[in-house]
């Protein structure tokens, strides 16, 4: 784990209980195998957090979208809480490094999982809340999610860039992308994958990532924006 002081400035956040910053950082599998380090995990964190982000996500969409009816509300609010676009946030935040995992975990790529990602992300936003109210922790979810709103603000697609891609595909040459593993290297709890997205027969996009869910993201991504163009 870095130092809580250089965790507190990617988030931007400052706390003045370390002990819930600490405490959002566990995951279930090092409770199992540290039971007296950590009685506890995150997931009641989780729990609290989940319900803050649909809030300060829900308020920010009503406030932009005065005349939008409550359907379409709805489907940006779900893409904005969904777990991969949670997980990017995570992921962007290096919050995977800060998790504290169960060797097994840890060995199996869970620094890298989406799930435990997007878990992380929502319990340290349960923390902010605990440690500070309601209006610093949207203060976080609003910066942290930045892109992904004035995206869906913007009229993007409520779809991830495979969901996009594998539209665009059927629609244009009435297929499907294919994803091809080109490399992995590194060591088991610290592999870095390349993947390509290949189009038509053709290698549209190539990405690098923690685990072949990223990098196939990243290369259809790469791949989008050349069709796109």
């Amino acid at each position: 784990m870095a130092k809580p002081a250089d965790l507190e400035v990617r988030l931007g956040v400052t706390f003045k209980n370390a002990e819930l910053l600490q405490k959002a950082l566990v995951h279930s599998s090092y409770v199992n195998e540290n039971p007296e380090a950590a009685p506890e995990s995150n997931e009641r964190l989780e729990f609290l957090g989940d319900a803050v982000l649909g809030l300060a996500i829900a308020d920010e969409l009503f406030a932009a979208y005065p005349g939008q009816d409550e359907g379409k509300l709805t489907e940006m609010r779900a893409h904005l809480v969904r777990r991969d676009t949670l997980a990017n946030a995570a992921e962007r935040l290096q919050l995977g490094e800060e998790l504290l995992l169960g060797r097994g975990e840890d060995e199996g790529g869970g620094r890298s999982r989406p799930t435990n990602l997007s878990h992380i992300y929502e319990a340290l936003v349960g923390a902010i809340f605990l440690d500070q109210g309601l209006a610093p922790a949207r203060d976080f979810v609003l910066r942290s999610l930045e892109d992904e709103i004035e995206s869906v603000k913007d009229g993007g697609s409520p779809l991830d860039a495979k969901s996009r891609l594998q539209e665009l595909c059927q629609s244009r040459f009435q297929s499907t992308p294919i994803y091809e593993l080109v490399e992995s290297e590194g060591p088991d709890h610290k592999r870095k994958f390349t993947v390509e997205a290949i189009v038509d027969g053709q290698t549209r996009g190539k990405g690098t990532g923690p685990s072949k869910q990223q990098a196939e993201k990243r290369a259809a991504r790469e791949a989008l924006r050349e069709l796109e163009q």
